[in-house]
């Protein structure tokens, strides 16, 4: 539980990142971010892909310059003092060529300490996270949970008041990301050391209910605070816990309002700077979900929390799946739940030709890429048209790696539907 003082530890205010475009104009990262961080007070900063959470980290951590915007910290001005904050990062980022007690005294070598001093806090930090023994092990032979393990060592030896964790679970599978939350819950509980708060960047939602004081809700593209929720769950908290649950619940329907409020024609293109994320956009994934929704138990309606627990996907893939089923008009998105349309229950219910026909007709119509490329083959003398054209034209807004990787998710949905074919030896479309 968070102990409140009247002077914020950290304070962010009217924070802005931006980057300048060749065309003269801005693209906004974050979007006037206000922020307090509290003594004995943990932080969940929640949002999927987009939303800025790293970079905010960054800028805290001073690894990147915001655009303007004020950070204070103890009711000074930034910047903070090097020793204030320590950070641990989703990748474990070890030096291969050391060994474990090497790798955490790295995090002392620019202090004004003796060997011996550096040795005995390495040693104490690497006895604090429950790696005794393996001080001399190499990070080839430990697990991935270990490397994490170290990862924490090395922030916590130096003693932050600050720390800031971006994603520090998430490359770790379930059960051992679950111990080592378990584990670094009870060494802040117990205050074995000398944090005064902690700011966590995640994408888990349960994660930020099973850790967090405090979560703020990040819109994305430009990162924006949008909701904020205050916990009130004494640790250790169980995920089974009906008010856990329930938080968790609430927080899935916060952010799915967003889908429910505008139908984009141009989910496509909003989503094409995340190439690993339309990646996961695959029609074979569309299916799936529109098959699980049909059968039971849902029979067309499901909670997104419950779904997204079944698919075991997070909400940066999940997200996006139910963005696009929206903009096909295959499903509707409210107060949290996912509900098929008549539209989606008859695509679930068709065979494959018929599919075929249903998916061809609502990317066409909602779609407004693949339409416009429809219409352009089918004005064109030969009904072909060179990649070339399309490129031209979708780099007037994106960059050329965007419009090329935009045009291949379009290339597999319209071959799916047998809306145009593409001949990747000539790089010409063609109407089928």
């Amino acid at each position: 539980m968070a102990i409140k003082t009247d002077l914020p530890i950290l304070e962010l205010k009217n924070l802005n990142k931006y980057y300048d475009q060749p065309d003269g104009g801005k693209k906004v990262i974050l979007d006037d971010i206000n922020l307090s961080l509290n003594e004995r007070e943990i932080v969940g900063i929640l949002g999927r892909s987009g939303s800025g959470k790293s970079t905010l980290l960054r800028i805290i951590s001073g690894l990147l310059s915001m655009s303007s915007g004020e950070i204070i910290y103890n009711g000074a001005p930034a910047p903070l003092p090097p020793s204030t904050l320590a950070m641990v990062f989703q990748t474990f980022a070890l030096f291969p060529w050391l060994n474990v007690i090497e790798n955490v005294s790295i995090g002392l070598e620019s202090k004004n300490l003796s060997k011996n001093e550096i040795t005995r806090k390495a040693l104490d930090a690497i006895s604090l996270i429950g790696l005794d023994g393996y001080e001399n092990a190499y990070p080839k032979e430990l697990s991935g949970g270990m490397k994490q393990r170290i990862g924490f060592a090395r922030a916590l030896v130096t003693n932050p008041k600050i720390l800031l964790l971006d994603e520090a679970f998430s490359a770790l599978d379930i059960l051992t990301a679950t111990e080592l939350k378990a584990e670094f819950i009870d060494l802040w509980s117990v205050k074995k050391t000398g944090l005064k708060s902690i700011l966590i960047v995640t994408h888990n939602i349960e994660e930020a209910v099973l850790l967090c004081d405090r979560v703020l809700i990040f819109s994305s593209n430009p990162g924006k605070v949008v909701s904020e929720i205050k916990i009130n769950i004494p640790h250790p908290r169980n995920r089974h816990d009906p008010e856990v649950r329930n938080l968790v619940d609430n927080i899935y329907t916060i952010m799915t309002n967003a889908l429910s409020k505008n139908s984009s024609t141009d989910t496509l293109t909003k989503t094409v700077e995340n190439e690993s994320l339309l990646a996961q956009i695959s029609t074979n994934k569309l299916n799936g979900v529109i098959e699980i929704l049909f059968a039971e138990p849902y029979n067309g309606t499901a909670d997104i929390y419950r779904l997204s627990e079944q698919l075991s996907l997070s909400i940066d893939y999940l997200f996006p799946i139910l963005e696009l089923l929206k903009t096909l008009k295959f499903a509707l998105v409210k107060k949290g739940d996912v509900l098929l349309t008549s539209t989606g229950k008859m695509y679930a219910e068709a065979d494959t030709d018929e599919r075929k026909q249903i998916f061809a007709r609502h990317l066409v119509e909602n779609i407004e890429l693949i339409g416009n490329i429809r219409t352009t083959l089918k004005l064109a003398k030969r009904k072909r048209v060179s990649r070339n054209h399309f490129v031209k034209e979708l780099t007037k807004t994106l960059s050329p790696d965007q419009a090329n990787k935009l045009l291949n998710i379009v290339i597999s949905y319209a071959r799916y539907a047998e809306i145009f074919s593409y001949n990747y030896a000539t790089k010409t479309f063609c109407l089928k």
